[in-house]
């Protein structure tokens, strides 16, 4: 059986894709306490260290490995520092805002998988017209792999929701060869945010169910007003002009379309409303649309809830990245 660490695991959503295809977790590590709540309620069995990854050291990781040979460090570090609003010039690597980054890069060159899986924004790929792609990819060169990466969607793994992220994968075995999952579905096939949710049980604003984490968020009077004039795909402009939001975020104040996959989640959802009910979408809805099953609860309150499903990986995206390390790994 092929092992594998989780870095900066949160909920668990590629650790839920590896362990589905027959991967062993060996250990995993957050630093968030409300995350690892519900990484540990979805994976009682795994070795979760709640903990700041900067103080994990060398000695320790040796003592939780032994002498277990390590398949493929998996993860998605947290990177602020190639933001629209960064310092222009600033080297990625130099930028402290990155330091996560670095961390994973530590944590590889201290146990030497035979594969790395890292996962980020899309927008890193040109970030700083390709240098800061460059830099990471030299980082990993330096350490003796051999790097591609490559912007992937997940509607094309059957994802509902148009989700860009950069994949960096590196090897140090030169008999392996790199490749990314083939694509499962087209444009055509993609599938839509009603085949997602349609079947849940529709809520009014501020009502519960019995199905875990499908609870709607309490709207005030006036903001269900407003979002009663947005038709189904529709945005803020049809909403009548003496009570439309002025200003703030266009991504807000608009309606998902039920015929297509849902817009990319985020950690904040709460101005995008349901196509046809009135109201923000549940947890749960959002959960589906990540394509997390129903049995996977999640802890903390509804902000926290919001949060570990939008900065998720989506578990089946996951299963494909799974499925084409477990095809490199036959070559090792």
């Amino acid at each position: 059986m092929y092992t594998y660490i989780d870095l900066f695991s949160g909920a668990g959503g590629l650790s839920l894709g590896f362990s589905r295809k027959g991967f062993s977790n060996v250990f995993s590590i957050d630093v968030d306490p409300i995350f690892c709540k519900t990484y540990k309620r979805n994976f009682p069995n795994h070795l979760l260290l709640n903990e700041d990854i900067t103080t994990l050291t060398q000695e320790r990781i040796k003592e939780i490995i032994k002498d277990k040979s390590i398949d493929v460090i998996i993860g998605g570090p947290p990177c602020q520092g190639f933001s629209i609003a960064g310092n222009i010039g600033r080297h990625f690597i130099d930028d402290p805002r990155n330091h996560l980054f670095k961390e994973f890069a530590r944590i590889v060159s201290v146990v030497k998988p035979k594969i790395f899986l890292m996962e980020n924004v899309a927008r890193l790929y040109n970030h700083n017209n390709g240098k800061t792609r460059s830099e990471i990819i030299k980082t990993f060169n330096d350490m003796g792999y051999i790097v591609e990466c490559r912007i992937l969607n997940t509607a094309d793994y059957g994802v509902p929701q148009i989700r860009r992220r950069v994949i960096f994968i590196g090897t140090n075995n030169p008999k392996i060869k790199i490749h990314f999952p083939e694509i499962l579905y087209s444009e055509k096939q993609y599938k839509t945010i009603r085949e997602a949710i349609n079947d849940l049980p529709p809520l009014r604003s501020g009502e519960s169910s019995s199905v875990p984490n499908h609870v709607a968020m309490k709207h005030s009077t006036q903001m269900l007003t407003k979002m009663s004039f947005v038709k189904d795909g529709g945005d803020r402009n049809d909403i009548p002009e003496s009570i439309r939001p002025q200003k703030g975020d266009v991504r807000k104040y608009v309606r998902y379309d039920s015929s297509k996959p849902s817009i990319c989640i985020t950690g904040d959802m709460r101005k995008v409303f349901h196509y046809e009910q009135n109201r923000a979408l549940t947890v749960r809805e959002l959960a589906r649309i990540q394509t997390y099953p129903d049995n996977f609860i999640f802890e903390g309150n509804s902000i926290a809830q919001q949060q570990q499903v939008g900065n998720s990986v989506p578990p089946l995206f996951a299963d494909s990245l799974a499925n084409v390390i477990k095809e490199m790994l036959k070559d090792a």
